[in-house]
């Protein structure tokens, strides 16, 4: 991601460039060419422009949320001249303007004609009407009607209803930490620990917590929220390897960090509803680096808290990103990333229901051996199993119920509380009974959405 502070437009940003062709925009549908006031403001245009190509290859201009990024940074709409702008682009459908080096005078005047026809070029792609107009380096973004350019629901953007009050707590240090670092302040190491220890010590011996992280989760969560669950998965995993409490707190706190990186990437980014271009997933893929050259910088930070931030998204084969050659990531950074995978798939998204619990475990199984560590993930699903705490199922009998106890010698059969007409417990079985022929009485045949107005984390407490 460009600086700022490091281009050519840093003293006025991009809203000049904008204002500019909107300007030019209305002259080209008011004026023939090489009309005097055209010719001076496709001279300043082409000032503007070729100032921001001397130092970077290619200007980035986008429009989300009414907010205008250069270069994925913020540079806001601070005065009703320049909303208007914005507004005018957003209504002819462009959300982004990319102009590449070698862009000639010619093609800013076409691109503003263009712009001033856009209205009635719905026809057939952008990229052929620019084309044909021999516009080479410059494209716009997708021109359609901004209600319907992605098929998303809007989840909650964090767990709702009655919240163990040890996990309550620690989302509320999570987001206090994750918004300091958004902010610009430094991590404030006190809170760090103690939210590490509070997830050791307290959040992971709660059934009602635990229920909460490892079910479905009905709600897209943000980034503190996830990383939160993210800890806490890496730390039921760990305690399936034997972890001595030393080399837990490492793994926590690492795990809790992974993905500090993503503060500093616009949220609208973060949070957008359908595939990423790649000047988008580029920076998504940045939130890695951002994040190790955050944490290297905070004196008191465990040493491996940094590279697990670093590498979490490289594969054991030595794929994914940052690209660091064939290089293995450290085993922190590797369980972290059977962690956040989990947590990723069995959360809720804009653009797709959450995954089962049984068939995000799929996931991970088809994903071990290149991507995975499949011992790692043959520990991660023994700890937690198909059907964990909390999830709610149906069984062979047609019964609704929630998972109260899983049993490690037998984890397709736990044990349930059966949910009647009220949302109450009704009584509890255990579906590792039998029956006297030796079969077993009832088998579970699927995680389900719980239904509307039932508190599973009641049926933990008890």
């Amino acid at each position: 991601m460009t600086n700022p502070a490091s281009t050519g437009t840093s003293a006025s940003g991009p809203l000049p460039i904008l204002k500019g062709f909107a300007s030019l925009r209305r002259l080209a549908g008011t004026y023939p060419p090489g009309h005097p006031m055209m010719t001076q403001k496709l001279k300043e245009i082409d000032d503007l422009v070729h100032q921001h190509l001397r130092i970077d290859p290619t200007l980035r201009i986008d429009i989300i949320r009414g907010d205008v990024f250069l270069d994925g940074v913020s540079f806001g709409r601070d005065d009703p001249a320049s909303a208007q702008v914005v507004r005018e682009l957003s209504d002819l459908g462009i959300d982004s303007i990319h102009i590449r080096e070698g862009v000639e005078r010619d093609e800013l005047l076409a691109m503003a004609e263009f712009l001033w026809q856009v209205r009635d070029a719905h026809t057939e792609p952008v990229e052929v009407q620019l084309a044909r107009r021999n516009i080479r380096h410059i494209s716009l973004g997708k021109i359609v009607a901004l209600d319907t350019r992605w098929s998303s629901r809007q989840w909650p953007d964090a767990p709702g209803g009655t919240l163990d009050p040890a996990y309550a707590e620690s989302l509320l240090l999570a987001q206090e930490t994750f918004e300091d670092a958004a902010a610009g302040k430094p991590l404030d190491l006190v809170t760090v620990r103690d939210l590490v220890q509070l997830l050791i010590h307290k959040v992971a011996r709660s059934s009602a917590a635990l229920g909460q992280i490892l079910a479905v989760k009905m709600y897209e969560n943000l980034t503190y929220c996830h990383s939160v669950n993210v800890a806490m998965l890496s730390l039921l995993l760990g305690r399936q390897l034997a972890f001595d409490d030393l080399t837990m707190a490492a793994l926590v706190e690492g795990a809790l960090l992974h993905d500090i990186g993503k503060t500093r990437i616009p949220l609208d980014i973060v949070k957008k509803p359908g595939a990423l271009d790649r000047r988008e997933r580029k920076l998504i893929e940045a939130h890695t680096t951002f994040g190790a050259e955050i944490l290297i910088q905070i004196d008191g930070l465990r040493p491996l808290t940094p590279i697990v931030a670093l590498e979490h998204h490289r594969g054991v084969a030595g794929t994914g990103y940052p690209d660091l050659g064939e290089s293995v990531p450290h085993l922190m950074s590797q369980i972290v990333s059977v962690a956040d995978i989990y947590e990723a798939l069995t959360g809720a998204r804009s653009y797709q229901e959450p995954t089962p619990p049984e068939h995000a475990c799929l996931v991970l199984a088809r994903l071990a051996g290149h991507k995975l560590n499949t011992h790692l993930v043959k520990a991660f699903v023994n700890a937690i199993t198909f059907f964990p705490l909390g999830c709610v199922v149906r069984t062979s009998r047609d019964e609704i119920g929630v998972v109260i106890r899983t049993n490690s010698a037998d984890p397709l059969h736990p044990v349930l509380a059966l949910v009647d007409g009220n949302h109450d417990a009704s009584h509890r079985v255990d579906t590792g009974a039998r029956d006297e022929s030796g079969g077993y009485e009832r088998h579970i045949l699927e995680t389900v959405r719980p239904p509307e107005g039932l508190d599973v984390s009641t049926f933990l407490a008890a």
